[in-house]
């Protein structure tokens, strides 16, 4: 298996290879079409769901693609990858696994990291029934001068001169934090959470309901990438540190990798609203352990990234040869043409999928 028949070059072109490998692997697919929004050519969206192995197992695996849009084409090639190798019919008995690819449709189709409202799909999971979503009160004071206004390398500058101000009086931590917890106030700003429940989040309570209802212990990963060195794993689990599901995640994974890290040498931002948090809330008191797998792109040097993006939402009528070339960039970012950074991504993501599933088994 060549990575490049796993890895595809469109939404469009993912979607019909997972179905096509989830199809051939005798699962049981169905797919949740977005009511409102079509794919750039005109296509459907959909959020993919694939069952394999035993059903009503009360061991399952929740395996998410596409969280952040661009970002769903590394964890799509994974979810093809482990089907086309042949992963569901190694599957112990008393075991199943449910593959939701494509969480956030919209991004994954127009090449954006939030979704048809601009939000982070990875913040907006906070629990709207607790209270007034929580507050970012660094962000606030930074937004105004965090939107660029033409992309050029000046106001580029201008930016990171704000970052390092800031930085410089709080911290590169108390920055992480800023930047990257979510805030809930600014539609188009960084990171933002939303007002509301997105149809995706809604979805997934849906998916989470009718796949999981018999399941009394959950594996579970999120795949992402921009966290990490190059081509590399980076673990982000959100179980209760030192805790017994916390353990079982750096037994599966090692606990070089789990207990300890720090994200681009940081402290761990506050991150509010993850997939992670609201999948445990669906699953009530049952238990659910994994992490977010993030594999290594650009360091820092995402943050540019994540600014062109909010940029380009808020453009009409950019030329589109500019608009086409500045996607380009933020492609590349998100998931590398490289071919070595896409055999050794793959290759990781099957393996990581694989040690999960072992500890699923023994669990």
């Amino acid at each position: 298996m060549e990575y490049y028949d796993c890895f595809a070059s469109s939404y469009a072109n993912a979607r019909a290879k997972f179905l096509k490998a989830a199809v051939a692997a005798r699962g049981d697919v169905r797919s949740f079409l977005h009511p409102a929004k079509k794919a750039p050519d005109g296509g459907p969206l959909a959020i993919d769901v694939a069952c394999f192995g035993d059903r009503k197992a009360a061991r399952q695996a929740l395996f998410i693609s596409g969280t952040h849009g661009q970002e769903g084409f590394s964890g799509s090639a994974v979810q093809i990858g482990w089907l086309q190798s042949g992963g569901a019919g190694r599957l112990p008995a008393g075991l199943g696994v449910v593959l939701v690819h494509g969480l956030n449709p919209y991004g994954f189709a127009h090449f954006t990291r939030t979704t048809e409202n601009n939000v982070d799909l990875n913040r907006n999971f906070v629990d709207r029934d607790a209270g007034p979503a929580p507050a970012n009160p660094h962000y606030e004071a930074l937004h105004e001068d965090l939107l660029i206004r033409d992309w050029t390398d000046a106001e580029n500058l201008r930016v990171n001169g704000v970052l390092e101000g800031f930085a410089k009086a709080h911290g590169q931590s108390a920055l992480f934090d800023t930047l990257a917890r979510g805030q809930y106030l600014h539609q188009d700003g960084l990171m933002y959470g939303g007002k509301d429940r997105e149809w995706s989040n809604r979805t997934l309570e849906t998916i989470v309901q009718e796949t999981l209802a018999g399941a009394g212990r959950v594996a579970f990963i999120d795949w992402h990438t921009g966290i990490g060195d190059y081509g590399k794993p980076f673990f982000l689990s959100f179980n209760e540190a030192g805790g017994p599901l916390f353990q079982r995640a750096c037994d599966w994974w090692g606990k070089e990798n789990v207990d300890g890290v720090r994200p681009h040498g940081m402290e761990r931002p506050n991150y509010t609203g993850l997939v992670f948090h609201g999948v445990q809330r669906f699953l009530g008191n049952r238990e659910m352990c994994g992490a977010v797998i993030e594999f290594g792109t650009r360091g820092l040097g995402m943050r540019r990234v994540l600014r062109l993006d909010q940029w380009l939402r808020r453009q009409h009528g950019l030329d589109p040869d500019v608009r086409a070339t500045l996607q380009a960039d933020m492609m590349d970012a998100f998931c590398p043409f490289d071919g070595q950074w896409r055999r050794d991504t793959l290759d990781y993501g099957l393996k990581l999928t694989d040690q999960a599933l072992a500890g699923l088994s023994s669990w």
